[in-house]
């Protein structure tokens, strides 16, 4: 049985008084690309941390590889490579010196693919450092992960400062270490980013695991959306065993159905209905059943205003 990539078990982290994250267990498998999701706070930067041995758990254990990342952090981190949400270089090198001076700290680089990623990303390595914009720094974290090839990346916001075209190049690089039999563990405040890369989703909550799962297993434990047109007045759904919620708009019904579809069908049988429409829940829904409509600092294709260096967690 293959070692896990990741394996978290009953991970605790306290400052004083507030618990940043309380017994969590999390296990990723080789080749997987997981999706860590939470809003600000939940416990996301600071679960990195302590994976990296950037800081001790109150109590509890994670291992890279089966390694354990406090007493055996070096080896570790010879296994993975860090991409961090804010870049935080040497101003006076070049793009092509940072490059290798990275290089050299992970110990292999693949030079061929490092080129393909130079030009996939754009990036002008002959400028120095202070002369990127934010977005050309994340360029630069993100091609110093990437060109080392290691068995596990670890994303911690990695695409702030983007454009939609580069963030299309990541998503495409992140494609190829999925196929190459690299691990992703991804967290991210973009969920359509998170929706198109990851094969599992696990979803943080005030530090505790809330749920984990492929979409489609999560899917299970949401709502369908369901969108009804009717030739005249519509009848009245709000009884039909399933249906959580109905709002009629005019000929229209717009409805979340719980469990099976059947008695919807029979309850719309015989009532001029013209079209039926329905759909799964999209992974900004599946979140925002576990958070609440309020709790929308996590939108499809949008960073929250002030959100720069991880997820708000305690220092």
């Amino acid at each position: 049985m293959a070692v896990p990539a990741i394996r978290i078990d009953g991970l605790t982290k306290r400052y004083g008084t507030s618990t940043a994250l309380c017994d969590l267990d999390l296990e990723v498998e080789p080749g997987e690309v997981v999706g860590y999701l939470g809003p600000n706070g939940a416990g996301k930067t600071t679960t990195i941390r302590l994976l990296l041995g950037l800081g001790r758990p109150t109590a509890g254990r994670a291992e890279i590889f089966g390694l354990d990342c406090q007493r055996q952090a070096v080896a570790a981190h010879r296994r993975l490579a860090y991409v961090p949400a804010e870049a935080s270089l040497w101003p006076s090198l070049t793009g092509d010196e940072t490059l290798h001076l990275l290089g050299r700290v992970q110990g292999q680089v693949d030079l061929g693919y490092r080129a393909e990623l130079i030009g996939r990303f754009a990036l002008d390595p002959t400028k120095k450092v202070r002369a990127y914009s934010k977005g050309n720094r994340q360029k630069l974290l993100l091609i110093a992960a990437l060109m080392s090839r290691p068995e596990l990346l670890v994303l911690d916001e990695p695409t702030g400062g983007l454009d939609p075209l580069m963030e299309q190049a990541f998503r495409h690089s992140v494609g190829e270490a999925r196929d190459r039999g690299q691990t992703v563990f991804l967290s991210s405040h973009i969920l359509s980013e998170v929706e198109a890369l990851c094969d599992r989703v696990a979803i943080l909550r005030d530090g505790r695991l809330a749920e984990i799962g492929t979409l489609a297993q999560l899917r299970h434990l949401s709502a369908l959306t369901v969108e009804a047109t009717f030739d005249g007045v519509p009848p009245d759904l709000t009884g039909v065993p399933g249906v959580t919620r109905a709002i009629v708009d005019g000929c229209h019904v717009h409805l979340q159905l719980q469990g099976p579809i059947a008695p919807l069908i029979e309850a719309l049988a015989g009532t001029g209905l013209r079209g039926l429409l329905s759909r799964e829940p999209s992974l900004e829904e599946l979140f925002l059943a576990h958070y609440g409509a309020a709790d929308d600092e996590l939108t499809r294709d949008h960073v929250p205003v002030g959100v720069s260096d991880g997820d708000g967690d305690r220092p």
